[in-house]
């Protein structure tokens, strides 16, 4: 994976000066993460994770994304508009779990 490599050109001590960007063309939006994810150079380990190459609806997802990107930059741009109609709720309306699949007691 694209970790590795960049563990090998960084340093293990000294400084937070040695920054990777996330995304091969972190000035463009565009689909070269998925196109990463399909050569096994995704740079993290969760990002990987969405494509293995088994044929799950994850990996036709990143296929899909990889050679349509005016599918993915509409489906990007719903996605954003519906987080940011989210009502998150706050103060003492809401709790923070302790454990994601049961509320807390």
């Amino acid at each position: 994976m694209f970790a590795a490599f960049a563990k090998k050109n960084c340093p293990s001590s000294g400084g937070d000066e040695n920054i990777e960007p996330l995304d091969a063309t972190p000035r463009r939006f565009d689909t070269v993460y998925f196109t990463s994810l399909l050569k096994n150079k995704g740079l993290l380990h969760s990002d990987q994770e969405l494509f293995k190459g088994q044929g799950t609806a994850s990996d036709k997802l990143v296929q899909y994304y990889s050679s349509h990107s005016s599918v993915f930059g509409k489906d990007f741009s719903d996605s954003m508009i519906k987080m940011g109609n989210m009502m998150p709720l706050t103060g003492t309306a809401g709790e923070v779990r302790c454990n994601c699949r049961k509320i807390n007691n």
